[in-house]
């Protein structure tokens, strides 16, 4: 089987990181996600149309990326990533890309890739900003060594009320696209132990290095996450916090203790 990338969420990292790994050769690309297309969506979600409206996301994303890249081996899972299909969703692909909505799923993504030992690439945007960041296999560092655990329900604002400038997620996703290739290739991502902040509003990017974290529940020495179970992954708003959970910092302000970057956010 050719060397393939699963990429969480048709949305507007998926979209655009999708097209980056086909223009660049990749010819499989697994998409996951079990929502219908809206007419929200349009503005940032650059693989649909107003003909599709309605239609399984996965369904149209695969329509849209054969019709461009007819060689391109599409497969879809149009389900709800969760703790039951994870793990095996992951070890069917060779790298991950998590472009998903919520932080429970973003901290599913890290723990099920770091698990089955499959490097992932996270990406997010939300309002005029994102960010990127890839875990090696096995993780060391990985996203759990930043942001030790979800922020629990309803801190923060819906990803409705959030929003996003529909051309940010284009950004991160196309990056994201770039370092799944990379990935592929075997040659080294430009963003393991680096957080990626870009801030469309000052044009501006930096990258902040973190280190693996020894005290991290999915890939420390002493980790206490060794399979998944939905405790570890309460549903949460998509918002802006620190890893303390206090909602409204801006992109790339430091947490409380000055330890690391505030908790990114999530398209």
């Amino acid at each position: 089987m050719e060397a393939g990338v699963l990429i969480i969420g048709a949305g507007g990292l998926g979209c655009p990181a999708a097209l980056a790994l086909a223009a660049g050769g990749v010819r499989r690309i697994g998409i996951v996600d079990d929502d219908r297309v809206d007419a929200s969506n349009l503005h940032r979600q650059v693989l649909f149309a107003d003909a599709d409206i309605g239609a399984l996301k996965t369904v149209a994303f695969a329509r849209a990326l054969s019709r461009r890249f007819p060689a391109l081996d599409v497969v879809t899972h149009a389900v709800r990533f969760d703790v039951g299909n994870a793990r095996e969703l992951v070890q069917a692909y060779d790298v991950v890309i998590d472009g998903s909505d919520n932080f429970a799923t973003k901290f599913l993504a890290n723990d099920a890739a770091v698990l089955a030992r499959r490097p992932l690439v996270h990406a997010a945007a939300v309002g005029t900003g994102g960010q990127l960041l890839t875990v090696p296999a096995g993780g060391r560092p990985c996203y759990r060594c930043l942001f030790e655990e979800p922020p629990p329900p309803g801190v923060g604002p819906s990803c409705a009320e959030a929003g996003v400038l529909g051309p940010v997620p284009g950004v991160i996703g196309a990056l994201a696209g770039v370092e799944a290739s990379l990935l592929l290739r075997g040659a080294a991502p430009a963003f393991v132990g680096r957080l990626l902040q870009y801030d469309s509003g000052g044009m501006t990017l930096r990258a902040v290095a973190f280190n693996p974290n020894p005290r991290c529940a999915v890939c420390a020495a002493g980790a206490r996450i060794h399979a998944l179970a939905a405790d570890d992954y309460p549903a949460a708003d998509c918002a802006v916090l620190d890893r303390a959970g206090e909602p409204g910092l801006r992109l790339g302000e430091p947490t409380a203790g000055g330890t690391g970057p505030s908790q990114g956010p999530v398209v």
